[in-house]
């Protein structure tokens, strides 16, 4: 379950004058909360995150994996049957993406899957959005996480077998992420199905 990013550690060379980093507003069945969407960071992860938002894949997916004190689990295509056995196990199609930083045309392949982004070191504190994965490298596609509590056991640069680059972070509605996680839940899974209605992108 939990991605495992290369710990090979690449450089960025952010350009002079950035504009500030695109925001997310996700308008979920138990309300709505806004992120900030770490683009300056972590550039391709997050091209990949607004590139599938703006195509409106994620529309209709319903979260899959809540443990209070812990995460929220979503993305996983199969998850748009809330009851689906397939749930947690899927991606988005292999195709291509702009990089909204350098311009260049990124790829997911093998599964929908992109490269790991292991070169920002923020830690998967309360309310940051990190990628989830197979548990091997290179394996994360749509599916992230919304961190209740402070995981820094799942950071790419802590000593674990945990690897999960963090790529955005809660900038409003906090309590309704946090509500999420506190549904009740069989195997994890929300009796009550929470649905994605919207991630609506600005500034991107």
């Amino acid at each position: 379950f939990w991605l495992k990013c290369s710990e090979q550690v690449a450089s960025c060379q952010a350009p002079l004058g950035r504009m500030p980093n695109p925001t997310a507003l996700f308008s979920t069945s138990m309300g709505n909360f806004e992120a900030e969407i770490y683009l300056d960071r972590v550039p391709l992860t997050a091209s990949n995150f607004i590139d599938l938002a703006k195509t409106g894949f994620y529309e209709g997916i319903h979260f899959h994996r809540v443990i209070p004190d812990f995460m929220n689990q979503f993305g996983c295509p199969y998850a748009k049957d809330p009851k689906s056995s397939r749930a947690g196990t899927g991606g988005p199609p292999d195709g291509t993406f702009k990089n909204l930083v350098t311009g260049k045309t990124e790829t997911r392949s093998n599964g929908g899957n992109i490269q790991d982004e292991c070169i920002s070191k923020d830690t998967n504190d309360v309310g940051t959005l990190s990628m989830a994965n197979c548990g091997t490298p290179n394996t994360g596609g749509s599916q992230f996480f919304i961190n209740v509590a402070h995981n820094d056991f799942l950071d790419w640069f802590s000593p674990g077998e945990s690897k999960h680059p963090v790529f955005g972070k809660i900038t409003s509605g906090l309590d309704v992420a946090q509500a999420i996680s506190r549904v009740r839940t069989r195997d994890d899974n929300p009796l009550e199905p929470i649905k994605m209605l919207s991630i609506t992108i600005s500034g991107a």
